[in-house]
């Protein structure tokens, strides 16, 4: 009798690698050049591959970054391999924050690296907050969000520049279009929030555990 290979059987033997590296969180054509360059050529076969667990590949070439996430299943039916995991409030507004500032960084200038001080970022969340909010408090702790944002992967600390970051270009995939076209609405709702407690759990945008850096 015969058998349909699948994919995993007909795969080239540098798959499985790559397949793990992308479990292990984000592949950045920068930091992992070989494994990109495998990944450039295997993308297809990752694709099969992680598609029968539930998964789809996330490439994007031209940013330079790759990773794993969950396939949408409004009916619950497919186990989740990498689980979401909520942002607190003052990282969903940090995050959208960051993502507005990078959308006016790539609709006015020609460089591809935004660069950000602890103190742009500190001026930039200043200015959106309303007078009636707490901002000592939430300025106070916001070298603890931003240290969350750093673990989550959307900021890299630059070497030897104390206090000085890169915005990371994947954080363009987690807060996408669809999500910037709400972004008024949000930050109006951001508002709000500030003005009560403020320090709840934000609907701001998903991150996934496991396949951030």
């Amino acid at each position: 009798m015969n058998h349909t290979d699948t994919p995993a059987t007909n795969a080239p033997e540098e798959l499985p690698g790559v397949v793990t590296k992308l479990f292990k969180g984000v592949v950045y054509a920068e930091s992992d050049e070989k494994v990109w360059q495998s990944l450039l050529g295997l993308s297809s076969h990752v694709r099969d591959y992680v598609a029968v667990l539930g998964l789809d590949l996330i490439l994007d070439e031209s940013e330079g970054y790759a990773f794993l996430k969950s396939r949408e299943d409004p009916d619950g039916t497919l186990p989740r391999l990498i689980p979401r995991r909520p942002l607190t409030f003052n990282v969903s507004l940090l995050l959208a924050l960051l993502r507005g500032r990078m959308l006016e960084f790539d609709t006015n200038s020609s460089e591809l690296r935004l660069i950000m001080t602890e103190q742009d970022i500190a001026d930039m969340v200043a200015v959106f907050l309303p007078e009636s909010s707490n901002e000592a408090r939430i300025l106070d702790q916001l070298g603890t969000n931003i240290k969350k944002v750093v673990e989550l992967g959307f900021l890299r600390k630059l070497r030897n520049q104390p206090g000085t970051y890169e915005v990371a270009r994947i954080l363009k995939a987690y807060v996408d279009a669809q999500w910037l076209e709400e972004f008024d609405a949000r930050l109006a709702d951001y508002r709000a929030s500030l003005t009560g407690a403020g320090t709840g759990t934000a609907s701001g945008p998903d991150t996934t555990e496991g396949n951030l850096p």
